[in-house]
């Protein structure tokens, strides 16, 4: 499983409709960034069979003063199987990102 420490042990990242951690890529997506965003996000990987967990570096989230925003054209990313088996009463997860500006 993945998750994303903030700054520090044992600061994660809690999902809420601004922050989103995918469980098949391991990708933060954080929208619409905040000066409270700022600072280090740590990737920690957990082996959920051993229990044993792996940290990636440290990844500087930083604001830049010059306005200048990367613009590019807006996009819906899905990464979809052909077909999702599950069993009946079971919850499926599809994940779903709009891109853009």
């Amino acid at each position: 499983s993945y998750a994303w420490i903030f700054n520090e042990y044992p600061s994660f990242v809690h999902q809420d409709s601004r922050r989103f951690v995918s469980q098949e890529t391991g990708n933060l997506y954080i929208a619409k960034v905040e000066t409270s965003d700022v600072g280090n996000y740590t990737c920690v990987v957990t082996n959920t069979v051993t229990s044993s967990r792996v940290l990636g570096p440290p990844t500087p989230l930083v604001l830049r003063n010059d306005g200048v925003m990367g613009e590019y054209e807006p996009k819906i990313e899905v990464q979809f199987p052909e077909t999702v088996p599950s069993a009946k009463g079971t919850t499926v997860k599809l994940e779903c990102f709009a891109l853009g500006k």
